[in-house]
């Protein structure tokens, strides 16, 4: 049996998950997972990234004690947060995490430099606060020396394959979301790294998705006993779960998870100022497609729902408490910043329904039903924008990740949209992960066949809409 091992780590929790192919389908099994999480370091948000790499190895440990040997592995993790390294590869500072306040008003420092529109039109990337670019802003304004010392910058899990196999690499589909990729030529902007005073050794050559970085390291192989090579999947989790879509390129996908990310492929980005108006983005994804979406808060809302509750409600349980008060009238701008990191995800969605003049919930259910509300609404408001912006309707939506086990948040999507809602597979961005590793070892033949694979070997559900707009 040839076994593919796919880590994929959010920044909730982490786990590994081993593919094969087995009766005609991609079989999948999870052998490891473990927790995930910022803590306070030095006043800052930061990722435990030597407890992460431990959890790394403790799982691959595992494929040999279940003797699972894979031929190949590869990490995908989040976007925008990395590791600077010093001349010996060591790591000179915490890793921020991306919902630190470190970075409120980097964005006006940026565009001192470099205006917003030409920023936008060179890379294609929406302006979030917690981009490469203004986190990087925010080490020279803040840390003097810091990138001065630095030899090396390594997003997430380009770090951890440098600790695996010794090489340095970017990954291109994580690589764009630095917001310092230039959409056209898909390489680093170096006119743009020099405008924002960035140190241009800290950027190593970009590799795509698919491309064999090394084997690993002898002392690696000895300690969780075998060796393998690392083969670069789509290093960033969405970027992997959209090529798990089992659909044609012109359907609609929202990749469910902390965040919802909703959009399309294009085969080029789309650049223009009504695309940034509307905070579209151009991610980098497997093949050089582009990946044209809006980032939505997403789940996030009811995992920190869930975190304040005394009683430790699962997602499913919120779900159902959710549909029981679904004709509980009040709405939220799911995509307000004021719910990156509240301390507090009931207080600032009674702040926002008071602000508005709306009922203020007050049970656990009333607030579950506001944000899957608010959520579904989202969806078909980018959904709008979507086509208007493409000139185009789409025939349906695809929901991937976790968030497409919400069948209560699936119905209304399906209502908001007014169009069919495709849920599954839930591990898109593990499948992706495998379906990137395989096309390299020839398993399957190419992108097209990989989502052909994949379509049929998940269950996928289908909820039509019953009708629109907000009365259901």
């Amino acid at each position: 049996m040839q076994a593919f091992l796919a880590v994929d780590i959010g920044a909730s929790s982490g786990r590994h998950i081993l593919g094969w192919v087995e009766g005609g389908a991609l079989a999948m099994k999870e052998v490891y997972r473990f927790a995930n999480g910022a803590v306070r370091r030095e006043g800052r948000l930061c990722w435990d990234v030597d407890r992460l790499f431990r959890e790394i190895l403790a799982g691959m440990k595992r494929c040999a004690a279940e003797g699972i040997l894979p031929c190949s592995m590869g990490i995908d993790t989040w976007a925008v947060d990395y590791a600077l390294l010093g001349r010996d590869g060591e790591l000179l500072a915490p890793v921020a995490a991306y919902r630190d306040s470190r970075t409120a008003g980097m964005d006006q420092k940026v565009y001192a430099r470099v205006p917003e529109r030409e920023l936008y039109a060179r890379t294609g990337i929406q302006k979030q606060p917690f981009n490469t670019i203004y986190q990087l802003t925010a080490d020279r304004e803040q840390t003097p020396g810091l990138l001065e010392r630095a030899e090396r910058l390594l997003l997430m899990p380009d770090y951890f394959h440098f600790l695996l196999t010794g090489r340095a690499a970017a990954e291109y589909t994580n690589a764009t979301t630095t917001q310092l990729v230039n959409a056209r030529g898909k390489g680093w902007d170096w006119d743009l790294i020099r405008a924002c005073g960035f140190p241009e050794r800290l950027f190593p050559a970009i590799r795509r998705p698919g491309e064999a970085l090394g084997p690993l390291k002898p002392e690696i192989a000895r300690e969780v006993g075998f060796s393998c090579e690392v083969a670069l999947p789509a290093t960033h989790d969405t970027a992997s779960a959209v090529l798990a879509v089992p659909c044609r390129e012109d359907a609609v996908y929202v990749s469910s998870g902390t965040w919802s990310l909703m959009g399309t492929e294009l085969p080029e980005a789309l650049c223009t100022e009504e695309a940034q108006r509307r905070n579209f983005t151009n991610e980098g994804g497997y093949g050089f497609r582009f990946r044209f979406l809006k980032n939505i808060m997403g789940l996030w809302m009811i995992q920190s729902l869930q975190r304040e509750e005394p009683h430790p409600y699962s997602f499913a349980e919120l779900c159902r408490m959710a549909e029981e008060h679904g004709e509980f009238p009040s709405r939220v701008d799911a995509n307000d910043g004021r719910f990156l990191a509240p301390r507090s995800m009931k207080a600032e969605i009674r702040e926002f329904c008071r602000e508005s003049g709306q009922p203020v919930p007050e049970t656990t259910g009333e607030y579950a039903a506001v944000i899957y509300q608010s959520l579904a609404a989202s969806y078909g408001e980018t959904l709008r924008e979507l086509e208007s912006l493409l000139g185009r309707r789409f025939p349906c939506v695809h929901v991937i990740g976790g968030g497409s086990n919400a069948a209560y948040l699936n119905r209304l999507t399906a209502q908001r949209t007014g169009l069919p809602v495709l849920a599954g597979p839930a591990e898109a961005t593990a499948a992706g992960n495998l379906a990137a590793q395989m096309i390299r070892a020839g398993v399957f033949r190419d992108l097209a066949d990989a989502r052909e694979w994949i379509s049929r070997s998940f269950e996928i559900e289908r909820f039509e809409p019953e009708g629109k707009g907000e009365n259901i």
